[in-house]
């Protein structure tokens, strides 16, 4: 992939060249944009691999920036955000970002986060790879086709296109078909973090993933709520 490029974008000039220092140090390349309109520019000439984005700002602010980059765009996106309620949250991933960090946050627990999605980006989406050992991490279930090589996923033969969360929880489900799992399970197996309070967040991302995959509109649902337990998909 060569250097890895990351975007900040924050109208808060401490902020952004703090976060620099410490991205800088850790080999990325970095971007600032202290707007949002700055910030879409330069998605447009740079090939970006990672945005970092602030919720605040004035004009458009960080939720909707964050709706025009999924428009066309599936790159690892995590909020920044002074405030902590839940709702945020709530809006922060609902609009489609990947994770969510509050201010005042550590650098090095956010680098960390960057890491973490970065590492779940590329390995879904990798460069090459020969077709039949594509073949070989393939599930085919209930309509679903999913392939952990190659990132592609098909709904009754249309393709969609998801985040690195959203194919993980995807295909967490189903690799372990009939299995139910709750929304801490996911989010331990998938964040790879211990849950330590209650949160919307997995709920967000399947609500997000139903919606692409048609859910709304078909019978025979292909993720199945197991009230007051978890979801499942169904051999």
């Amino acid at each position: 992939m060569g250097q890895i490029s990351i975007l900040v974008v924050d109208d808060e000039k401490e902020i952004a060249d703090l976060v620099e220092i410490y991205l800088v140090s850790d080999g990325y390349k970095v971007f600032k944009a202290n707007n949002a309109q700055e910030g879409l520019e330069i998605l447009d000439k740079e090939e970006i691999h990672l945005v970092l984005l602030d919720i605040m700002m004035p004009g458009m602010d960080g939720l909707e920036m964050c709706r025009r980059i999924r428009e066309t765009n599936n790159i690892p996106i995590i909020m920044l955000s002074a405030k902590s309620t839940d709702l945020d949250k709530i809006l922060g991933l609902g609009t489609g970002a990947d994770d969510y960090v509050v201010k005042p946050f550590n650098p090095l627990e956010l680098t960390a986060r960057v890491k973490s999605q970065l590492r779940r980006y590329t390995q879904l989406n990798p460069n090459s790879g020969s077709r039949s050992d594509a073949a070989k991490n393939e599930i085919a279930i209930k309509g679903l086709v999913i392939n952990k090589d190659n990132h592609k996923v098909t709904v009754y033969d249309e393709e969609i296109k998801l985040t690195p969360i959203e194919f993980d929880i995807l295909y967490l489900l189903a690799s372990n078909p009939g299995k139910v799992f709750s929304t801490d399970e996911i989010f331990e197996k998938v964040w790879n973090e211990k849950v330590y309070e209650a949160n919307n967040t997995v709920m967000v991302h399947i609500r997000r993933l139903r919606g692409k995959m048609k859910e709304d509109t078909r019978e025979n649902k292909i993720i199945t709520t197991v009230w007051g337990v978890g979801y499942k998909i169904e051999k």
